[in-house]
């Protein structure tokens, strides 16, 4: 906080305190009035006699402002002041997460050379790369890992960028940066009947199929350099397979056409400043546990 608002709570603090200890000793009677001093509180016909406070609730009130008094000395509570402990509970928060990266660090290095199809089977392991998951990743992949749109699914065997352990390590460590160009210019008035043919590819699943169809130089011409000839994609490129019949982006006539004519533009961060090697290892192990309950992909 600034320096105004500092001293403002530094004045309303001790200004309290001040306030309360002088209202604590003003109004203190050592001893009961000799004339049985009447107070002028009355309910209810009932008078209140102008008595001393009974020492223990006047000590109990003196004990509290001493309190008071160190624990401000001691700790933050007077404005910018940051006690003579330099205690704060940001700081107490630090320390218990790194105490627990470190407990957990010890707890990685016993894996971090296996291998991480052999660490997909182990129960222990995938647990903790879960855990890593859920802190790092499911904010963007969904709690259950099944994506969203612009997401990818992480729970099938479709990957943009490869699906073995050392393409999915790569894709946390580095990041991976998408780039569909918008098309609108090279395809012009084939727009429309270029949409029709991407989606009879993932119909058919096979582009050969389809040499007959108009469009089908046309993609040859324009599409395949990234998507390749076959239309399977390149995990180099990050294009993807439109055979597949999975839609990033979504696979209606407008999806597609959204696609086409603005690009999409999609972006995977980099975990290798926030995640060591060793976590990243446990977390492909989890990514891959997956792999294991899927049906390859025709």
């Amino acid at each position: 906080m600034n320096s105004f608002w500092s001293v403002w709570v530094i004045v309303l603090t001790l200004g309290t305190i001040a306030g309360v200890t002088w209202l604590l000793f003003a109004n203190r009677h050592k001893e009961d009035t000799e004339d049985n001093q009447l107070t002028s509180h009355v309910y209810d016909g009932v008078e209140e006699y102008d008595n001393p406070l009974p020492a223990w609730w006047f000590n109990l009130f003196l004990g509290t402002i001493i309190f008071a008094g160190i624990y401000l000395c001691l700790y933050p509570g007077l404005g910018n002041f940051k006690g003579l402990l330099g205690w704060s509970s940001t700081g107490q928060w630090q320390e218990r997460v790194d105490k627990a990266d470190a407990k957990f660090e010890e707890e990685v290095k016993a894996f971090k050379d296996v291998p991480a199809a052999q660490l997909s089977q182990d129960y222990k392991a995938v647990r903790m790369g879960e855990r890593l998951y859920k802190s790092y990743c499911s904010s963007c992949h969904g709690p259950n890992a099944q994506g969203g749109y612009a997401f990818p699914n992480l729970t099938d065997d479709h990957w943009i960028w490869g699906g073995t352990a050392a393409d999915i390590t790569t894709t946390l460590t580095n990041g991976r940066q998408a780039n569909m160009p918008p098309m609108v210019a090279l395809l012009g008035n084939d727009l429309d009947p270029m949409i029709d043919l991407v989606q009879q590819i993932a119909q058919v699943k096979d582009i050969s199929k389809l040499k007959d169809e108009p469009m089908y130089t046309k993609f040859q011409q324009v599409c395949a350099a990234c998507h390749g000839p076959e239309a399977k994609g390149n995990p180099l490129l990050g294009s993807a397979n439109l055979t597949s019949g999975v839609w990033l982006y979504g696979g209606t006539k407008e999806d597609i056409k959204l696609t086409l004519t603005q690009g999409r533009n999609g972006q995977m961060p980099a975990f290798k400043d926030i995640l060591s090697p060793e976590r990243i290892h446990l977390l492909v192990a989890f990514l891959l546990s997956f792999q294991e309950q899927q049906p390859a992909s025709n």
